[in-house]
């Protein structure tokens, strides 16, 4: 899980993230962090939309490379 201190970083700075939900890189989404509480955060994506996300995605800037399929988190469900 990401913490208070990294999305407030985030935030601050206005650093344009990536949110790797699965292996698909179709279904990461990019935008900057606009809010958060202890289970999600809020994104605002580049169309100006938001989508509130799940606290335990991967959270990376944007201008990071995305990681390979296998370093990615397992799901403990």
């Amino acid at each position: 899980m990401i913490t208070e201190e990294q999305l407030d970083e985030y935030r601050v700075q206005g650093t344009r993230i990536r949110v790797i939900r699965d292996v698909n890189p179709a279904n990461d989404v990019r935008g900057i962090v606009v809010a958060w509480n202890d289970e999600q955060v809020i994104i605002r994506k580049q169309n100006r939309k938001v989508v509130e996300l799940d606290r335990n995605y991967v959270y990376q800037p944007y201008v990071d490379e995305r990681p390979a399929e296998f370093t990615l988190p397992v799901s403990e469900d």
